[in-house]
């Protein structure tokens, strides 16, 4: 995990899962960081709790980047960047 500030980041691309339960923001995740370029950052925004362990997994095991997760008001804010 990085030290940038995840309130000043600039993110590609921002994917609403707020709505959907396990695997959807997961799911999400993966369609979403297919249309950003390498080294670009996308935010997921997810209220499934699980969401904040499996996406760090997920981006570890493919390659991308996990920089951090804020918790907002009823959900949480997960940054990572493409790497592949």
């Amino acid at each position: 995990m990085s030290d940038i500030d995840l309130n000043t980041i600039q993110t590609a691309k921002v994917i609403d899962a707020r709505g959907s339960a396990c695997p959807g923001p997961l799911l999400e995740a993966k369609k979403g960081i297919g249309t950003v370029s390498i080294n670009q950052t996308i935010e997921v925004l997810s209220g499934d709790a699980s969401t904040k362990t499996d996406l760090p997994r997920w981006a570890n095991k493919v390659g991308h980047e996990y920089l951090g997760t804020i918790e907002a008001e009823g959900y949480d804010r997960i940054f990572i960047t493409r790497k592949k």
